[in-house]
């Protein structure tokens, strides 16, 4: 009886966490338009007539009954002048965002790119820099780092000694701006060959991977499309870069 009991609680508390945890039917969008519904957001915000779409009352009580179904997935940088939602004048719901200083992708933050494209169908997945990145600077200034940060900073590492072997004459900001261009298509190589999901995902059509930088002062994004070397990380023919 007890037993039965039990088995009973853990059926309901199943059925309670099963809206959460299913895969949703997805954004109904395709990668394209994911990407000019982005393109459009971040003229409003760059223009300073932002639209605050899907931020009232209405729209949370609808995410909280019905689920997510963002329209794509963002890594970017923790940076506090990086408001993800508002550079592209989305809500609540629109975006599955990842944040992490110096937007690299490490296992955590592949695992949670994975969830979004995998088990809510996002067709459009994001990899934005932005610049005076400090986390790059540090690396190119080779700042001396305490604490975890070491471990974050080898993950930016490769994109800098890329950018110093490729530019050998840059110094200063010409220097770091270059590297965090290049650390962008560090980590979007470093998500591609470490997922398996996201690989497949492309070769299917279903996901498109595109670089994006992000200008401070102007409020404006720079589209940078999908990696140089895309088809060879994805066919496992090439390594980051």
């Amino acid at each position: 009886m007890r037993k039965a009991y039990l088995l009973f609680i853990l059926a309901l508390l199943w059925a309670l966490a099963a809206p959460a945890l299913a895969s949703g039917p997805g954004p109904g969008v395709s990668p394209d338009a994911a990407l000019t519904k982005l393109q459009e957001g971040n003229a409003h915000f760059a223009a300073g007539k932002l639209k605050h779409p899907h931020q009232n009352k209405e729209r949370r009580v609808e995410t909280a009954a019905k689920g997510q179904q963002p329209f794509a997935t963002i890594l970017a940088c923790a940076d506090s002048r990086v408001p993800v939602e508002l550079i592209f004048d989305q809500g609540v719901g629109d975006l599955f965002v990842v944040r992490v200083a110096g937007n690299v992708a490490g296992v955590d933050e592949v695992a949670s790119m994975e969830y979004a494209v995998e088990h809510l169908h996002t067709p459009l997945l994001v990899i934005m820099g932005h610049s005076k990145c400090g986390a790059v600077a540090a690396v190119v200034e080779n700042v001396r780092l305490h604490g975890s940060l070491p471990s974050l900073a080898s993950k930016i590492r490769p994109a800098v000694f890329k950018t110093r072997m490729a530019h050998r004459g840059l110094k200063g900001d010409a220097l770091v701006a270059a590297a965090i261009k290049a650390n962008v298509q560090q980590a979007m190589a470093d998500v591609i060959i470490r997922s398996r999901i996201v690989k497949d995902l492309i070769k299917s059509g279903k996901l498109q991977v595109v670089g994006a930088l992000y200008d401070l002062e102007s409020g404006k994004v720079e589209w940078l499309g999908p990696h140089p070397d895309q088809k060879e990380l994805v066919e496992g023919k090439a390594r980051a870069r």
